[in-house]
């Protein structure tokens, strides 16, 4: 019952990030300016909520690849 929870609760926090991001999109169309040298040449001029999405597609990668991992880590099966 407990797993169930916690994929209900996971579920909610991901729909409420979702929501607050679609939000941030609807209210934010005036274009902005990305400068990062090291990897891009120009400077990268797109709508706000361009940026919005792509910072929170890399973070929620960088988070699913750094909680992923073999099932059951750590845990010794003899205990």
């Amino acid at each position: 019952m407990a797993t169930l929870a916690r994929l209900i609760f996971k579920t909610a926090f991901l729909i409420a990030l979702l929501l607050l991001l679609v939000i941030m999109g609807m209210n934010n169309r005036q274009p902005v300016e990305l400068n990062l040298p090291p990897l891009l040449g120009q400077t990268q001029k797109q709508p706000a909520a361009i940026m919005y999405f792509g910072f929170f597609a890399a973070g929620l990668l960088a988070g699913v690849v750094l909680t992923g991992g073999r099932k059951g880590g750590g845990k010794n099966k003899s205990e």
